[in-house]
């Protein structure tokens, strides 16, 4: 799995870099159809943000995570992936149980 960090008003340190990677890979043990993971990071005054993104079987899931601590920002945001990365599974499943059912016109009377 490719992960791309960029950041906005910060830079990207080595110790920033594995700990988004650590969070990540952990992720990607769960949902092997990863591919890539894009994350950005914000830094403003009193607040660090980390906004990930990723394309999951034909739809984009984002989750955003702010916070006062970058690292705390990061596991947030992670926690967060994982979860709408569960509930998007979960969708995909309950449409695969879906039955099509036709519906009966009132034109239709059976004797």
């Amino acid at each position: 799995m490719k992960i791309t960090i960029s950041g906005h008003h910060v830079e990207i340190t080595e110790a920033i870099k594995q700990a988004i990677e650590n969070k990540f890979a952990k992720i990607a043990k769960h949902f092997p159809d990863l591919m890539t993971i894009d994350s950005v990071i914000t830094v403003e005054p009193h607040q660090q943000q980390l906004e990930g993104t990723t394309l999951y079987v034909g739809r984009k899931v984002s989750v955003k995570a702010s916070g006062k601590d970058l690292y705390a920002a990061i596991a947030s945001a992670a926690n967060k992936l994982q979860a709408a990365l569960k509930h998007r599974k979960g969708v995909l499943k309950k449409k695969l149980h879906e039955k099509y059912q036709v519906e009966q016109s009132d034109g239709f009377m059976p004797v």
